[in-house]
């Protein structure tokens, strides 16, 4: 990415079937001109609230308030310095108000960061909420889980998927709960045209498996992708508050895509003290053999040059020392981040079938039931998907089946009683 204006992205949040209150928050931070976007970036976070009697609420609307803040406060200083301050601050402000009134004790949030910037994507992150990157037909998961599940398969050097007789919604670090916190800040990841970025909690992630969301993100546009998963999720029962943050990468016609750096040679690569002060010792030496041969009025002009030298150069090798023992986290050289784990999600034949199973099924609950769609969106984006499928498009004849079935997800979601859960899973063979 070269401009802060090569993005795409869209937010929602759903309280879910299950629950009465919505205790996730989001934030979107977005910078408008190519200097703020060098300095600060874009900023995005979902924030999953948990506590009693929706104090989670406010523990989750704290966090995303707090972190987008403190972080473009500390921008200057880097991303590692200031997503850490960010979140940071944001669980010292959590805790003291849990500490400070009886019916806020125990409030905490789970809280994932990406931030765009020019050098790539970061990741400052604390709980269970994920941060995904879609490349390719391959979801990467650029979070960990701060779950027992995940140490658990961690310690056993198992997938987490593996992982049985353990709940999967205990984690063992959010923020709020105590005084401090350690908070993971991972990158740069390496961003490139097309890369789609999903950021959700766990009322997504749960019921939505990484293939399907990879899937439905990498064909749809953020809104639609946004819309699409909510009401996939509730349509598997949503059990729990829903978000989901879908950010892709555009090409931009007019972005001039940065020049390869040039390779540098020895003498350009070796610092200039360092030359200095070699300079100063061939000088020292051919002024002694000049002596050595008496010639001292050739030796003397050599001995002021190597003395200048060896003085210009023993400072310039003081003050490399004084950067060096200055130097932070933010001004060493780091490798690009790798994801914690990946999962193909191309779309193929056989989740193209069970996208079109799933859909007569809801047309067939819909017409059971009495529900009231949009029939005539339904019936274009069948029609269109059909002509794509049959010219061997399957990631658009995807698309198309997935838009045919929004109207019927909304028609459901209206009308549903809480008790109503819809079977089919994509990705499962039965």
């Amino acid at each position: 990415m070269t401009r802060f204006d090569q993005i795409e992205h869209a937010c929602l949040t759903d309280v879910g079937v299950r629950r009465s209150h919505n205790q996730d928050n989001f934030a979107v931070q977005l910078v408008g001109d190519d200097e703020s976007w060098r300095q600060r970036g874009h900023l995005f976070l979902v924030a999953d609230g948990m506590g009693a009697h929706a104090v989670g609420e406010k523990a989750s609307e704290q966090a995303a308030q707090i972190i987008p803040h403190i972080y473009q406060k500390h921008a200057s200083q880097g991303p590692v310095a200031s997503l850490r301050k960010a979140f940071i601050e944001a669980n010292a402000s959590i805790h003291t108000c849990g500490q400070q009134n009886r019916e806020f004790e125990g409030m905490g949030t789970t809280g994932t960061a990406l931030l765009l910037r020019p050098e790539g994507a970061w990741v400052g992150h604390v709980g269970d909420s994920r941060c995904y990157r879609v490349r390719g037909g391959v979801i990467e998961q650029l979070s960990y889980d701060h779950s027992l599940v995940w140490e658990y398969a961690r310690l056993q050097q198992l997938d987490p998927d593996e992982v049985e007789d353990i709940p999967s919604n205990v984690i063992h670090r959010c923020l709020g709960p105590e005084p401090l916190v350690q908070v993971d800040i991972e990158g740069p990841h390496d961003i490139q045209p097309g890369d789609v970025f999903l950021l959700c909690s766990d009322g997504l992630s749960g019921p939505v498996s990484d293939a399907e969301m990879g899937a439905i993100v990498s064909v749809l546009p953020p809104a639609e992708a946004c819309r699409f998963l909510v009401d996939l999720a509730n349509l598997r029962g949503g059990p729990d508050n829903i978000t989901a943050i879908v950010v892709r990468v555009t090409h931009l016609g007019g972005a001039t895509p940065p020049r390869p750096a040039a390779k540098k040679t020895l003498l350009q690569r070796l610092p200039w003290w360092a030359v200095t002060l070699a300079l100063g010792c061939v000088c020292a030496v051919l002024a002694a053999v000049l002596i050595a041969q008496t010639w001292t009025g050739l030796a003397a002009p050599l001995l002021v040059i190597a003395v200048a030298c060896v003085i210009a150069g023993s400072f310039g090798l003081w003050q490399q020392y004084q950067r060096e023992a200055n130097k932070t986290d933010e001004d060493e050289e780091r490798p690009p981040a790798k994801p914690h784990r990946k999962r193909p999600c191309k779309i193929e034949k056989p989740l193209l079938e069970r996208l079109k199973k799933a859909l007569n099924t809801l047309q067939q609950m819909a017409n059971e039931k009495g529900w009231q769609p949009d029939w005539s969106l339904v019936h274009e984006s069948q029609q269109e998907a059909a002509r794509l499928e049959a010219a061997s498009d399957i990631p658009g004849a995807f698309r198309e089946y997935c838009r045919a079935m929004l109207p019927l997800t909304r028609a459901m979601h209206e009308r549903r009683r809480k008790e109503e859960v819809f079977r089919p899973v994509w990705d499962k063979t039965r």
